[in-house]
């Protein structure tokens, strides 16, 4: 999987991947509208809106990014409707030839693990059927549980044709807390990251990775120390734009040919309809308003790419 990833970002030219984390306050108010006359101020009215925001949204972009990153919360905060528009986006994307990347952060032990590891990468027996359940191309983990919480998604990779990307460091202010802890004089984010390097070395595809690191936009020092200790894994870095993350921070995070990270923006692009730069001439203009900043966000990346 990670090499037609990585097809999709050479065709497409752009490292770049939309956070598809849809909140109502994003939505325009004719969407919104038009689902609450239909399905009433409720769950299935809040799911009905938030389709067809993202159908608008992937329409506007989907000729110009390799991947989407949708966030389960954001869908499961409208119960069993929310997550069926999970799912029926991220078969949406798929027929429009995106790479699906379910930021789902999971990481358990044992069959917990292997179930969640099936649910989202995988198949779940039924009878004598083999069924794909959410079926996305990767999937966020957390590693907190160290290697009983990880090998069923590396087993269910190796089966599937898959991928994973493993958080390492994170974007957020308070990351530190934990990842920066030094643990025999080290951070603990660096022994993360040898350890998704080990993980990932079983499932080698030209030169990448199947197991993928998360490592944020906001720390690009960390950046660049985890690109060393990980030659041949790819870095998913969110942080980007709204967390303050820059494109002429990000260079450390690729390699010289300009690939091996994949840059993630959510509210930057999906509600750029709200920014004063982007601002369409009425609110059924949101698509374009995604559209441009896309544009942007491409131009910033290439230039810090290949400076």
């Amino acid at each position: 999987m990670i090499q037609k990833l990585i097809k999709r970002i050479v065709k497409t030219d752009a490292p770049v991947v939309v956070g598809l984390d849809p909140m109502l306050s994003y939505i325009p108010p004719f969407l919104l509208e038009k689902a609450f006359s239909e399905q009433g101020e409720t769950l299935e009215g809040a799911a009905q809106a938030v389709w067809e925001y993202n159908k608008g949204l992937v329409d506007s972009f989907c000729d110009l990014v390799p991947a989407v990153k949708p966030q389960i919360a954001m869908y499961e905060q409208f119960g069993l409707p929310g997550l069926a528009v999970y799912k029926k986006t991220v078969d949406y994307c798929h027929e429009k030839g995106l790479i699906v990347i379910g930021d789902v952060k999971r990481g358990d032990i044992g069959s917990t693990s292997a179930a969640y590891a099936a649910a989202h990468l995988g198949r779940v027996q039924v009878g004598s059927r083999s069924c794909p359940v959410f079926d996305e191309d990767f999937a966020t983990v957390n590693p907190y549980l160290g290697t009983d919480g990880i090998q069923p998604f590396l087993d269910v990779c190796g089966q599937e044709g898959k991928g994973i990307f493993v958080l390492a460091k994170t974007s957020n202010p308070s990351s530190g807390e934990f990842q920066d802890r030094l643990i025999d004089g080290r951070p603990l984010y660096e022994l993360v990251g040898e350890k998704i390097a080990s993980w990932g070395s079983g499932l080698m595809e030209d030169g990448y990775s199947e197991v993928g690191a998360v490592v944020g936009a906001t720390y690009p020092e960390v950046g660049k120390v985890l690109r060393e200790l990980m030659p041949h894994t790819f870095i998913l870095v969110p942080g980007y734009g709204a967390q303050g993350g820059k494109g002429s921070d990000l260079k450390v995070f690729f390699h010289q040919d300009g690939l091996g990270a994949l840059v993630n923006s959510s509210r930057g692009i999906i509600a750029a309809w709200k920014q004063e730069k982007y601002a369409p001439s009425s609110p059924e203009g949101y698509g374009e308003a995604a559209r441009k900043a896309v544009l942007d966000m491409t131009a910033d990346l290439r230039a810090a790419r290949f400076s």
